[in-house]
């Protein structure tokens, strides 16, 4: 019992001494409201431009682009031909190729998309004969984008390959370059992410060294009396850990306000194309993750630059032990 009482009161002795350097830090903070809060925007627009960049990503992935049509390849019949050597082909398509799907569009039901579409309206009405063909559009069978690509290609090879086929179209080139790009910003965002990181570590650690540099007396009193490294250490870990807590909290209130901005707009945009979409933020688990990383990044830097002043301090001959 002895032992667990002397344990137990190394424990609340440990904890009442964390308890007071963790908000007595964040005290301190707040008497020099100017100089924090210069900080705090400098390590928020440090975070959240890679965050952007990020979520931008997200929002893309998860946009409609409605891939299934556009991978589909468009057959355009000669002018002669009937409906029953369409249908002739739409089941031998089905048999030798297992298409995703096959969609066969009559001259009539062309004519009054294309009416509804185009505005002309009653001008249609002069034509004396319908002058569409009888169209079919061919899907492939949904995979990874080169694999889609391939089964686009042999598609649109067999169709040509066909009497009664004038053309065979097919415009997925742009989506396979779109997902190279996507790549690519996710490669840019990786990047970002660790320079950006390295420069919040970089600007906590000197915020934390002018203030170890201006309390270099009380520090010194400190070890005089028998204060360890890890006593003098705790504060300033305290308040980088709090310099990185906000700084993560300010990137995800710029942007959420980014986001309500630029919502209503792009919107807009989107409605022209047919799409309705709603810009996602990151969400509870992604944020309490980004203040909880900004976090590690503070605590990181003020470490990096108590331990060099303390280095100095142990070569000058002020501190004996650890």
């Amino acid at each position: 019992m002895g032992i667990v009482n002397r344990l137990r009161r190394k424990f609340r002795a440990w904890l009442r001494r964390h308890s007071y350097s963790f908000f007595s830090s964040l005290g301190v903070l707040l008497q020099h409201k100017a100089g924090t809060l210069m900080t705090v925007l400098v390590l928020g627009i440090a975070m959240f431009l890679p965050l952007s960049l990020y979520v931008t990503l997200a929002n893309l992935e998860g946009m409609d682009l409605r891939q299934d049509e556009w991978s589909a390849v468009t057959v355009f019949f000669k002018q002669a031909t009937d409906e029953a050597e369409v249908r002739r082909v739409a089941e031998e398509i089905q048999q030798q190729l297992d298409p995703g799907a096959v969609e066969i569009i009559s001259p009539d039901q062309g004519m009054l998309e294309f009416r509804e579409l185009s505005g002309f309206g009653e001008s249609l009405d002069m034509l004396e004969e319908n002058p569409l063909p009888w169209v079919m559009q061919v899907s492939p069978q949904q995979g990874s984008t080169d694999t889609t690509s391939e089964r686009v290609e042999q598609i649109t090879r067999y169709l040509q390959s066909i009497e009664s086929v004038e053309s065979a179209q097919f415009d997925y080139k742009w989506l396979q370059r779109l997902d190279r790009m996507m790549g690519l910003a996710k490669a840019l965002a990786t990047i970002l992410t660790l320079l950006f990181g390295l420069s919040v570590v970089v600007v906590v650690a000197n915020t934390i060294r002018l203030d170890v540099a201006s309390r270099t007396e009380e520090i010194e009193i400190l070890v005089l009396v028998g204060a360890g490294n890890a006593f003098v250490r705790q504060p300033f870990l305290y308040s980088g850990l709090w310099y990185g807590l906000m700084g993560g909290l300010l990137a995800i209130v710029l942007l959420q306000l980014t986001l309500l901005y630029l919502g209503r707009p792009i919107g807009l945009l989107l409605e022209t194309y047919g799409t309705a979409f709603e810009l996602q933020g990151l969400g509870g688990y992604n944020s309490l993750y980004l203040i909880i990383f900004g976090g590690v990044l503070g605590w990181l830097g003020a470490w990096m630059s108590v331990r060099r002043y303390l280095r100095q301090l142990q070569v000058g001959g002020y501190l004996g032990r650890r």
